[in-house]
């Protein structure tokens, strides 16, 4: 028995679910490493959505870690699944890898500049890396080095030999999925997987059924080639003997299956074998494998046939993208890991993933939301360090920061989000001013290098500079608007000699704050310290006519970068001519 470090986490959905994987592993195979497991199929870029099929099963098998437990993360990468259509917005591709529909993914050739050996390593890499960032351990499992070296061929030749009792399980949901294709107009996600004749007339479903042969639960890669458009046409139980035919090609030919690694088992009986075979215990599901009659539930009657157990685990809902415009990998498609990581810290793609329990959608922002995420998540930041965090939010905080190996890197000096964005907006790119400004943000510690916002910063700025559009980057005016500011009434020339008597005594982001913010109070009499409950309604309104105004003065719109930090941005001597000092 481990030594275990009882979690003090004992309030979030992780917890609760190391709680029953421990005593189901336990129960099943004592004293063994826990297995937990994910499935991810490099066919084209490894989205948002997929993310949460590692990061559940990686939350808990983590949990376990810090409780002294070994366990094995899974990650088994359907590589040697068909290649079943070519993917729109992929850099590199085009029409002409049609030609290679119906092969295993490691048999297509990587997109065009890309430095991979095949298609499916070049998509696995990206994910890996993200994964790596990410402070995910796991252990990779390519299906097609297990199918090609015949590691499954005893599973293999095993559910050949009780196809009919594989059969009998998918017959009593067949009758169900032709009424529910009847009913809904479209092919469910599971029966379309491995159909094997795009454009070709004939048609294998998933469930491996064959007109030559009877059902047959495995599927021949053509010898000439390559492509799955295969149908068993005999099959003899003693020798193994079994020949096929490619409708692709016309090539045919009779192979000893007790010594043929070039095939693999349809996926309804792959995944239960896998199970089986792995020993695993936990594995979360999505909502398309979790219907009636789907992969999970079908699997969970045939995972007996190998002498397994299906494993417990969740649905996972949907992860939702909000912003994606200018997205560079989603034309025709979602962003990817990767794609976030390039504008946000790990621990914030960790934290939305460990805060939601797995039935909860959540967005991923790559719009103005994630400034307001960035907010929230400092916010929680702050409790966390002075005690007045709530036990749940300190278990999301605490998975977020730190694996059981230890802390994630982090920004040394983690100034707010929208700071750093507006600071990167403004000054498009050039570090010394940047550094200029926000040394001026706090002049009692004044920041030194960018390094000690670093990697915060990059982030802040890879945002603004592909995920805000063109027409809402902030370009401060080159000269003062002279006509505006002839026709200003008394009020607003009033309201500006103000702003300009205070900016050397209040040049801080604190001092401005308070300062720009003070300035309708002071105008309608009341000190610049009120608070709003102190005030009248009407000095919001105040407020904001007062906003506008600098805006169209300083940068030309009605709205931009919070104005304490674009005062500093322009300095002080810009600042004071172009509001017409």
């Amino acid at each position: 028995m481990p030594i275990v470090a009882q979690s003090t986490e004992t309030t979030d959905w992780v917890s609760r679910f190391a709680d029953e994987v421990i005593e189901e592993s336990e129960r099943r195979a004592p004293g063994k490493p826990v297995v937990v497991a994910s499935g991810l199929s490099p066919s084209g870029p490894i989205h948002l959505g997929n993310l949460r099929e590692v990061m559940t099963p990686h939350l808990v098998a983590d949990e376990i870690r810090r409780r002294g437990y070994q366990v094995r993360h899974l990650i088994s990468w359907d590589d040697y699944d068909r290649y079943r259509k070519v993917p729109a917005g992929v850099t590199g591709v085009d029409e002409s890898w049609a030609e290679h529909i119906g092969k295993p993914l490691t048999s297509v050739p990587a997109p065009k500049g890309s430095t991979h050996a095949n298609w499916a390593e070049h998509f696995k890499a990206a994910m890996i890396e993200s994964l790596g960032e990410l402070g995910v351990e796991f252990d990779g499992i390519s299906q097609t080095a297990q199918y090609t070296s015949g590691v499954y061929r005893e599973q293999i030749l095993h559910a050949i030999k009780h196809r009919g009792d594989i059969d009998a399980i998918l017959d009593q949901y067949r009758t169900k999925k032709a009424s529910a294709k009847k009913q809904q107009g479209q092919k469910p996600v599971d029966e379309a997987e491995l159909e094997a004749a795009e454009g070709s007339g004939a048609a294998a479903e998933d469930d491996g059924s064959s007109a030559s042969a009877g059902y047959f639960p495995y599927k021949p890669y053509c010898g000439n080639c390559e492509k799955d458009l295969t149908t068993v046409t005999s099959y003899d139980d003693d020798s193994t003997e079994l020949t096929y035919a490619c409708t692709a090609c016309g090539f045919s030919e009779t192979v000893r299956l007790s010594e043929f690694n070039r095939g693999k088992l349809v996926w309804k009986v792959d995944w239960p074998m896998r199970w089986a075979y792995e020993g695993v215990v936990f594995e979360p599901s999505g909502v398309d494998h979790s219907s009636p009659g789907s992969s999970f539930q079908v699997g969970g009657q045939i995972v007996g046939i190998f002498g397994g157990k299906q494993p417990i685990g969740p649905m996972y809902a949907f992860v939702g993208i909000s912003g994606m415009a200018k997205m560079s990998s989603s034309k025709g498609g979602v962003p990817t890991p990767a794609d976030a990581l390039k504008i946000m810290e790990p621990q914030l793609l960790r934290w939305l993933y460990a805060r939601r329990r797995p039935n909860q959608s959540f967005k991923v922002a790559f719009d103005q939301e994630i400034q307001r995420l960035y907010d929230e998540w400092d916010r929680l930041d702050a409790k966390v360090a002075d005690g007045s965090v709530l036990p749940a939010d300190a278990a999301a905080h605490s998975r977020a920061v730190r694996t059981a190996a230890g802390e994630l890197p982090r920004t040394a000096r983690p100034l707010p989000y929208r700071t750093l964005a507006s600071v990167a907006d403004i000054t498009a790119g050039h570090e010394d001013q940047a550094l200029r400004i926000l040394s001026e943000l706090d002049p009692e510690q004044p920041l030194t290098s960018l390094d000690e916002v670093r990697p915060r910063y990059d982030k802040a700025e890879a945002w603004i500079n592909t995920h805000v559009p063109a027409e809402q980057r902030t370009i401060v005016r080159d000269e003062p608007d002279a006509e505006l500011l002839k026709s200003l009434d008394e009020a607003s020339q009033q309201s500006l000699r103000l702003l300009l008597d205070g900016l050397a005594g209040h040049w801080s982001l604190d001092g401005l704050t308070h300062l720009v913010y003070g300035v309708p109070k002071v105008q309608a009499g009341f000190s610049a310290d009120a608070t709003p409950k102190e005030l009248p309604p009407e000095i919001k309104t105040a407020q904001r006519s007062f906003f506008a105004l600098l805006y169209h003065l300083l940068v030309g719109r009605d709205t931009g970068p919070r104005l304490p930090t674009l005062l500093l941005a322009v300095g002080q001597e810009r600042v004071r001519a172009l509001l017409g000092e």
